[in-house]
């Protein structure tokens, strides 16, 4: 892992886009350095970059803030991959061996490879999440070393639209002058962080409620079986709020401070926003439960669908700042008749900042930096007129997602930062649940 400089990474959310600056030891363990945000003002829709310019600019901004903290210049960052289109496709193979035949180290890396070499119909191929091998016909988890005479594999492969990379590239590497170090899928990300192998073993539904979108990914036997992305999120519900003639903004406050998914005893009260009448705090819960129970019907039928319905003895655990919304937790549990369980960065995969691992509108962030292989820091050159090398990315993947476009050399001017005050780690509140499947907003 990274022993010098440094590992950025930027999760562009559809309310917020969020940087962390870490550093990442051989237990891999989380140092935080720098850790801020800035809104998207919608040039992000459901996960996905809208508008090249403004993300552009808003990212140079946020790089700027990070590198302020930090006194350091950064040169590339990992990104986050999200979108309504993301979800997970099976792709079986096999290897025939003789009768006497033993599992060796090469028969699983061609397996691999023939998985690496895949190319789904009509989309992309994004990660390769996870992967279950069978001895004749037995499910094994280290296949290596036993003999049988045929060996499967089941990988499960996280595929999207295939241009949800072109608007992050014009953004980020083309506007704000940053190189990207790698791709990685959103839900991977928070999944690494924030869940424990043995919620992954009983088998757990892991819910990332975003701004935009809610990402449903569904674990069993240590695997990951099923991820999918209901289009709702956490602005769905401020939208629908604001049916009750209210302003986006009085809208977002009134969620965050007064809405709960489960009945509030108060039923009005003065708003301190606007000049608004009296709000009835029970018209309000009404709308947030309506869309609620929209989501949670999504939930359900991906659980059915996934085959391993009354099977996932570890139950929901929750987390993204969707998730903040009060009573949620209690929502679910009798909606789903399941143990929820509230998640953010576990405690033994970050050493410090706590206000920022105990956060849960920056799991996914803080999950980016496990995924960082690559040195991130801007190589600092003195002389002049040094050309800046070559910028093609050579594109290298692990067989686990850990996708990246290398960019060997990068060099850029040291630059004269006269002010290198400690602005300290910023922390913010993400948003909640906007409309329906709709294929323009990719």
């Amino acid at each position: 892992m990274i022993q010098t400089g440094f590992v950025a990474a930027l999760d562009l959310g559809t309310s917020k886009i969020k940087g962390v600056v870490g550093r990442i030891n051989e237990n891999n363990v989380i140092s935080v350095l720098a850790c801020e945000t800035v809104p998207s003002k919608q040039c992000i829709r459901r996960g996905v970059v809208y508008n090249v310019e403004e993300t552009g600019a808003n990212v140079k901004k946020l790089i700027n803030m990070l590198e302020n903290v930090i006194g350091r210049n950064i040169a590339k960052v990992y990104v986050s991959i999200a979108g309504q289109s993301l979800h997970t496709i099976p792709y079986r193979t096999y290897k025939q061996l003789s009768s006497s035949g033993i599992v060796t180290e090469n028969v699983i890396n061609q397996l691999n490879d023939e998985a690496q070499k895949f190319k789904p119909d009509l989309s992309r191929k994004y990660a390769i999440a996870d992967v279950e091998y069978f001895v004749d016909g037995k499910p094994e988890k280290n296949p290596v070393g036993i003999t049988c005479s045929m060996v499967e594999a089941e990988y499960q492969i996280l595929v999207g639209r295939p241009n949800l990379v072109a608007n992050i590239e014009r953004g980020i590497v083309e506007r704000a002058n940053v190189q990207i170090a790698g791709y990685v899928v959103g839900a991977q990300a928070s999944a690494a962080i924030s869940l424990n192998e043995d919620e992954k073993e009983l088998g757990c539904v892991f819910i990332d409620f975003g701004a935009g979108t809610t990402t449903v990914s569904i674990y069993k036997g240590g695997v990951l079986r099923r991820t999918v992305v209901i289009p709702f999120g956490g602005k769905t519900i401020t939208k629908d709020i604001c049916e009750l003639n209210f302003t986006e903004t009085d809208a977002e406050q009134y969620k965050i401070k007064f809405g709960k998914a489960i009945d509030s005893s108060d039923n009005s009260l003065f708003s301190p926003f606007s000049s608004k009448s009296d709000i009835d705090l029970v018209e309000l819960n009404k709308v947030i439960r309506m869309r609620l129970d929209e989501i949670t019907a999504n939930i359900k039928e991906q659980i059915r669908l996934s085959g391993y319905e009354g099977q996932l003895g570890a139950g929901i655990v929750i987390t993204g700042g969707a998730s903040q919304l009060k009573n949620l937790d209690l929502y679910l549990k009798e909606k789903l008749n399941m143990p929820v369980r509230k998640a953010s960065a576990k405690k033994s995969s970050v050493n410090n900042a706590p206000e920022v691992a105990n956060d849960p509108s920056l799991t996914q962030v803080l999950g980016l930096l496990l995924f960082g292989t690559e040195d991130c820091e801007a190589i600092e050159v003195e002389t002049e007129g040094i050309e800046e090398s070559d910028s093609q990315t050579k594109y290298s993947k692990n067989i686990f997602g850990k996708q990246s476009h290398r960019n060997e050399g990068i060099k850029t001017p040291k630059k004269n930062k006269t002010d290198k005050n400690n602005k300290g780690i910023k922390t913010t509140l993400g948003g909640f649940f906007s409309s329906m499947f709709s294929e323009e907003d990719e």
